[in-house]
């Protein structure tokens, strides 16, 4: 039963793929299938991306299983106690919810308004909610950094593929959101309205989408997969990367043992070089006060290893460990990963540089190709913040703290 219902599935895909009326598709979907399972959902699209199929193709899917979900129940219950990273995401979801309709709400009431001078309240209320939306980045962080690898290491991969590109498009319409509002000032009244209230309309009909999808698909198959413990190392790992200022404090309550900190394993040994030997916990400390983050993949492409600086610059945390590279990074820019990592196996390039503005500091991004004997064995990332370095001129030879 499981077997065909998955292979009738493929074939509705399939058919929207190649231009089928998605009411139809719908109306086949729900006569046929009923409630599809989340996780029959995420094996039937990973085999699909696996055939070739674009996972733009599955989002469009994702918005008809949607509709059905709407149809047969119109309820978002608690999935999951309090202080369950679960629970967290969906108080936060409902958060962020509100601040989107505030955001349509001042937007409708600036329309006819003469100017600024008569909308002085209203501006403040709008910078209040944008303080809020630009604090709401930690919710995606751990989504992306800790429940999306967990659920691929369940064999659940395309779901948390197609959330994360949804998630590029929210931090777009967030984008065009701040630009309006910072450039207030410097607009026509009327375009200034105009504006504000398509893109504040665009972010409430995203995240109202988005949020639904995660709440009643994702969410669900992630609680049947991941077992109890393994949730409480994933709450552990949200305290880590930390929360919103917005998160509701009841939301996160203790749960289980995840208010005592998980011992870490002690690095034990000597490990021998040809300029010298270090313990294993000199290396462990000598890597983590490194001025710089570093991040290795090996030659096949996994992730394996990364240093916890004080001051890291992109968060890590070790739900990454084992995992593919290209799984963690947004689908727009898995190319961009697979050409370098190309490049360093033929040995046509050994560094690949970046660098980025990221809240109003300098960072520089490589990448190495590691050697022994002329045998690839991975790449190394190193990321630094050199916006102070940059600014170094003439000499210093006085000791001066």
């Amino acid at each position: 039963m499981v077997e065909d219902r998955k292979q009738f599935l493929k074939g509705l895909l399939k058919r929207l793929h190649e231009g089928a009326d998605p009411e139809q598709i719908k109306k086949e979907c729900q006569k046929n299938l009923g409630d599809i399972p989340p996780t029959e959902m995420a094996k039937v699209e990973d085999e699909l991306v696996k055939e070739g199929m674009p996972r733009e193709e599955l989002q469009k899917f994702c918005d008809i299983h949607l509709a059905i979900l709407k149809e047969s129940f119109e309820k978002e219950g608690s999935l999951a106690p309090a202080g369950h990273p679960v629970r967290i995401l969906m108080e936060e979801h409902k958060m962020l919810l509100q601040f989107a309709d505030e955001l349509k709400n001042v937007a409708k009431g600036m329309q006819g308004a003469k100017g600024l001078a008569s909308v002085g309240e209203k501006i403040d209320q709008l910078n209040h909610i944008v303080e809020h939306l630009r604090d709401s980045g930690s919710h995606y962080v751990r989504e992306e950094n800790v429940l999306f690898p967990s659920l691929e290491k369940h064999g659940i991969k395309e779901p948390p593929a197609v959330m994360w590109m949804e998630h590029d498009k929210i931090r777009d319409i967030k984008k065009s959101v701040y630009r309006i509002v910072d450039g207030h000032k410097k607009m026509a009244f009327s375009d200034f309205t105009g504006q504000l209230d398509s893109a504040a309309l665009a972010l409430a009909e995203m995240l109202s989408s988005h949020f639904y999808k995660e709440n009643n698909i994702l969410f669900p198959a992630a609680l049947e997969v991941i077992g109890e413990s393994e949730w409480l190392d994933i709450r552990h790992q949200f305290d880590e990367l930390g929360y919103c200022c917005f998160t509701p404090e009841p939301a996160r309550a203790p749960i289980g043992k995840v208010e005592t900190p998980i011992s870490k394993p002690q690095v034990k040994g000597t490990v021998s070089f040809e300029t010298g030997a270090l313990s294993g916990e000199e290396l462990e400390a000598l890597l983590n006060n490194l001025p710089v983050d570093v991040t290795f993949v090996d030659k096949d492409d996994t992730v394996r290893y990364f240093s916890q600086s004080k001051d890291r610059i992109f968060p890590r945390v070790k739900a990454i460990i084992g995992l593919k590279v290209q799984n963690c990074h947004p689908q727009k820019s898995v190319h961009v990963v697979n050409q370098i990592l190309e490049d360093f196996k033929s040995g046509k390039q050994d560094v690949a540089q970046f660098w980025i503005n990221m809240n109003g500091r300098l960072i520089n991004i490589r990448y190495f190709a590691v050697r022994k004997g002329g045998h690839y064995m991975g790449c190394l990332e190193v990321t630094q913040d050199i916006t102070d370095i940059k600014k170094i001129e003439g000499e210093k030879r006085l000791l001066e703290y």
